[in-house]
């Protein structure tokens, strides 16, 4: 694997049929869609939850998700789009904001449930468990298309980016950090630590507000604090506050608000249930 990420070099387009370019980006994005629908609907029917409840809910958290993911990187990049409007529309060339997606997904997802009368939080731990799946598969999309690479490396994983996707001031540069692939495998271990935990109270028979609230917040701590972390290294356009990534701000932002929830959870609300 290694030999291959530093030797190979990669084409956004998978295949041409006629005027038609079928994208790698697309092909992970849906991949990482099924293999994330698979393990939801295994988990679901372990909550008595019906498969065809799932697929409803994926449809719902595709469209919302593609619609935030988009919004979130064009108002990050809302300078380039203002002077090329209609590359708002391509989204194969990649642009899918992952903290977009989450915020879409959880509109859909809330609208889904008060449409429907499903359990918003039960649906959100299940979600949780298996959107690091799709992650970890969609962000190969990212490797095809050349884009959220690292700083220049000599590490023998470093991988081949073309002059025309450097940033001009790493021009004289040929390898660089696989930023991808470093938060690929981070989410497939968040997927791995999530859904055995899952399993473990399911098989406990404990299936009950507290996992669902457990899931949900370890899911975003755990994916805040790698994405916090690949930020260091990533070196694509991003706005930036006090020497951070606008990322890195957001990330920072949902740790402090976890640790609040359970610091008042347990050191203000408790005390007064038990009064």
């Amino acid at each position: 694997m290694i030999n291959f990420l530093h030797t190979f070099q990669p084409s956004p387009i998978l295949a041409s049929i006629g005027p038609l370019n079928l994208y790698w980006y697309g092909l992970f994005i849906m991949l990482g869609v099924l293999a994330a629908l698979t393990a939801a609907i295994h988990l679901a029917k372990q909550h008595g939850l019906k498969s065809e409840i799932i697929i409803d809910l994926a449809v719902w958290l595709i469209v919302g998700g593609l619609i935030g993911a988009r919004i979130y990187d064009i108002g990050l990049e809302w300078q380039y789009f203002i002077s090329h409007p209609l590359d708002i529309f391509k989204i194969w060339r990649g642009g899918l904001a992952i903290h977009g997606a989450i915020i879409g997904g959880l509109i859909a997802l809330w609208l889904f449930t008060k449409k429907y009368g499903h359990k918003f939080w039960q649906l959100a731990a299940i979600v949780a468990t298996v959107l690091p799946l799709g992650q970890a598969i969609g962000r190969w999309g990212n490797y095809f298309n050349q884009e959220l690479f690292g700083y220049p490396t000599n590490l023998p994983w470093g991988i081949p980016i073309d002059p025309l996707h450097r940033p001009w001031q790493y021009l004289n540069y040929e390898y660089f950090h696989p930023t991808f692939l470093y938060e690929s495998i981070g989410s497939l271990m968040i997927f791995a630590i999530l859904f055995i935990l899952h399993y473990a109270y399911i098989k406990k028979n404990k299936i009950n507000n507290s996992l669902y609230l457990i899931l949900n917040t370890l899911y975003f701590l755990l994916y805040s604090v790698l994405r916090f972390t690949t930020e260091f290294i990533r070196i694509d356009s991003t706005p930036s506050f006090l020497g951070l990534r606008f990322p890195q701000l957001v990330s920072l932002l949902i740790i402090f608000s976890i640790l609040a929830y359970f610091i008042w959870l347990k050191i203000i609300k408790k005390p007064a249930l038990d009064k």
